[in-house]
């Protein structure tokens, strides 16, 4: 099995480990796109015959996920036919790069999470990297007073999208805490920097979904570990709102409920087909335009209507029920608490869900294929076959 052999499990690394630093330390994203066609994209597409045992299992036991996301991804396609977009193509090549990004994680997993997991980590710490370089950049180098909200490296310079990669990652690091002393520093100085980048951000929607995420910890993990996580959330959060209140309070809610009820107005005139994957739309509140609607949801329905909605929803709740079948294990704590985190982060921003891979995949597509990278775990259950190479 070719997949399984050292250097194409050490390629594969390279890229999954590209996608989750290089959003913020590539020099540009044209690089990061290209590094993402060297280093993921194409090593699964080498793969994929080889891996065909593994596909075949991924049908059989997750079945419900695979043909949600199938029929996610064709009616996307579909609506390319009345879309008002400029390049159908370019879409169309987008929901190709979701499906192969997805059938990459089978591949990594290769049975054997507790690599996946140091990966996670490795990835969270190259986070915290740039999370220490953008904040001596921003206020340091271009000398911006502390106040100001911090603007990050690379494509995590949105101080909301950015601020959720990054709270993603501090989700994860929290779950997956190494046993190592000198990796357990790493780990640390890596969360103290990450949480450092999200309180400068002022990002209200990253901050409340991830305190949600902590508080409910204990509902999964049921240890110690996690109710000082929560206590300790829960006095944060209390002091946080003592000493930031103005912050907290300033900007009142950004429009969100108005930008809400405009976007159901917009669904309500194209509620079966809507405008089609790509089309350009603009949702009016308040007399202003807003380039989205700040709710991935109600994004998808406006672009793909209330079936493409109800196929991504679908899609959600497949990947909870794959992560609640392992949710006994290391990885479906931590998947858990990725999966609720980004629930949360859904309703208030990330309002993109095919485009070229960016800050909202990590709420998005990289929950599903980790969800998809679960199949080794199904596999060995007792009265499984094993995954071969060959069908």
């Amino acid at each position: 099995m070719m997949y399984a052999r050292r250097w194409a499990q050490t390629w594969l690394a390279i890229g999954f480990l590209w996608f989750l630093m290089a959003i913020a330390l590539a020099p540009s994203n044209k690089i990061y796109q290209q590094g993402l066609v060297l280093f993921l994209w194409l090593p699964t597409l080498a793969l994929l015959w080889s891996a065909r045992g593994v596909l075949a299992e991924l049908w059989r036991s997750q079945r419900g996920l695979c043909l949600s996301v199938s029929l996610l991804l064709l009616w996307s396609a579909l609506s390319l036919s009345w879309a008002t977009g400029e390049e159908p193509g370019r879409e169309f090549k987008r929901l190709l790069y979701i499906a192969f990004f997805l059938l990459f994680f089978p591949l990594l997993a290769n049975a054997d999470y507790e690599r996946l997991i140091k990966l996670m980590q490795w990835g969270g710490i190259g986070l915290g990297v740039a999370s220490a370089i953008s904040i001596y950049q921003f206020y340091g180098v271009r000398g911006f007073p502390w106040h100001y909200r911090l603007l990050g490296v690379g494509e995590v310079s949105h101080p909301i999208l950015g601020a959720y990669v990054i709270t993603a990652a501090i989700v994860w690091m929290l779950h997956f805490m190494p046993k190592q002393r000198w990796f357990q520093a790493l780990w640390a100085l890596s969360l103290l920097s990450l949480g450092a980048f999200l309180l400068l951000c002022q990002s209200r929607g990253a901050a409340l979904a991830l305190l949600i995420t902590l508080v409910a910890m204990p509902l999964w993990r049921r240890d110690r570990w996690s109710c000082v996580i929560a206590l300790g959330t829960v006095a944060t959060a209390i002091a946080g709102f003592v000493f930031m209140y103005a912050q907290i309070t300033g900007r009142g809610t950004s429009y969100r409920p108005e930008i809400f009820h405009s976007s159901l107005q917009m669904i309500a005139e194209h509620p079966w087909t809507g405008l089609g994957l790509g089309s350009f739309y603009k949702v009016m509140a308040v007399g202003m335009p807003f380039d989205h609607t700040h709710n991935m949801f109600t994004h998808i329905a406006i672009e793909l209507g209330i079936p493409g909605m109800l196929l991504w929803l679908a899609v959600w709740l497949c990947v909870l029920r794959e992560i609640w079948r392992v949710r006994a294990t290391t990885i479906g704590k931590g998947l858990m608490g990725l999966w609720l985190f980004s629930t949360l982060a859904m309703q208030f921003d990330a309002a993109s869900l095919t485009g070229t891979p960016r800050a909202e995949w990590f709420i998005s597509w990289l929950p599903v294929g980790l969800a998809m990278a679960l199949v080794w775990m199904h596999a060995r259950r007792p009265g499984c076959d094993k995954i071969s190479g060959s069908i």
